[in-house]
């Protein structure tokens, strides 16, 4: 199915994060004990979870078929890179297999981190069984409401053939769901991990829209996925709605807070990244607008916080510019004890 689908939602206002409010949401956090908390749980299991998966794709008992290289991308590299001797692009071959392999892991990590910190049941189900798409799940202090998650590490993972298998899987199971918990109410949530409406390649939109296709004659339809990213109706006397959350929306949804993605954001940099003791004046980017995405001329000298070094500040917007599609850079500055303003710009409604 083409992206191109007549009842695809319009295209999106660019989600735009301002530098500024940012950073002051961070000197918030810094004074939140709650918030310090979950970000020091976090920072822990990322770290040992990663610990582990990083030393078992390091190992120098690793074989040369374990990288599955293409003889011509590698030839064609070396051109590029000036190489003359094999061991010079060796070098290069193990972070690009641990950049793809994490590429997979990664997002699994995050999800076995984060959803219990949040007060989420991860699911780990057996294949084609009724909890085979969820991936996490919760149920309201009083049992009436179900929300369950299937989470995506990114806005492009999806293809035609996983995004028809999801809907239809997720129609088929509903009923199911409404009667091993009582619930009156169902919420299924397409869960992306990072990016943007607009960054996304549509076929998360597809699965809700499989979804909608594979219902019972007698779900009677409340809102129409029809131009929308979510739908909503009855069956069985069961209120139902499934929704595509990216990136910040879901993070949103998750912990119950716009903070949220930035809790995170902070407790991977913790937990992976070196503190530096100076930081270069200037540094050489291949990316013709890296060096501007992670500018920190925003920052006053004054500003101080716990949680991250000053050398790691770069490292959070490198972090935060995946969940949106541009920063606003107003270079404004913070003032000392000032109070974050509003810290993300709301997607507007086309």
């Amino acid at each position: 199915m083409a992206t191109g689908h007549p009842d695809l939602p319009p295209p999106a206002a660019q989600s735009v994060i301002d530098k500024t409010a940012l950073f002051a949401a961070l000197l918030e956090l810094d004074r939140d004990d709650a918030a310090r908390g979950r970000i020091l749980r976090m920072e822990t299991d990322f770290r040992r979870k990663a610990d582990i998966h990083i030393g078992g794709l390091t190992s120098n008992r690793a074989t040369f078929a374990r990288f599955n290289t293409n003889p011509f991308v590698l030839l064609l590299y070396a051109k590029e890179r000036g190489y003359a001797a094999v061991h010079e692009i060796e070098r290069d071959i193990a972070p690009a297999k641990l950049f793809s392999s994490m590429e997979t892991s990664a997002g699994k990590i995050v999800e076995e981190v984060t959803l219990p910190v949040y007060g989420w049941e991860q699911v780990n189900s057996e294949m084609h069984s009724v909890h085979s798409k969820i991936d996490g799940r919760r149920t309201s202090i009083d049992n009436s409401t179900y929300d369950v998650v299937s989470l995506k590490s990114g806005p492009r993972c999806l293809n035609d053939d996983s995004a028809k298998g999801i809907g239809a899987d997720i129609a088929e199971n509903l009923t199911n769901w409404g009667m091993e918990t009582g619930a009156k109410k169902i919420v299924f949530t397409l869960g992306v991990l990072y990016g943007t409406k607009n960054q996304s390649n549509k076929k998360d939109w597809h699965v809700i829209r499989n979804l909608a296709e594979g219902l019972s004659k007698h779900a009677k339809i409340i809102s129409s996925h029809k131009g929308n990213w979510g739908i909503e109706f009855e069956l069985n006397k069961v209120n139902c709605s499934a929704r595509v959350r990216i990136g910040r929306e879901w993070w949103s949804y998750l912990g119950g807070s716009n903070w949220t993605f930035l809790e995170v954001c902070v407790a991977l940099i913790r937990a992976c990244v070196l503190v530096k003791p100076t930081i270069p004046t200037s540094s050489p980017f291949m990316i013709g607008d890296l060096p501007r995405i992670v500018d920190t001329a925003c920052i006053q000298s004054d500003y101080n916080i716990s949680l991250l070094q000053r050398s790691q500040y770069e490292w959070l917007l490198f972090a935060a510019r995946h969940f949106c599609d541009r920063f606003s850079d107003d270079g404004s500055g913070l003032r000392k004890r000032a109070r974050p303003k509003q810290m993300i710009q709301p997607d507007k409604k086309p």
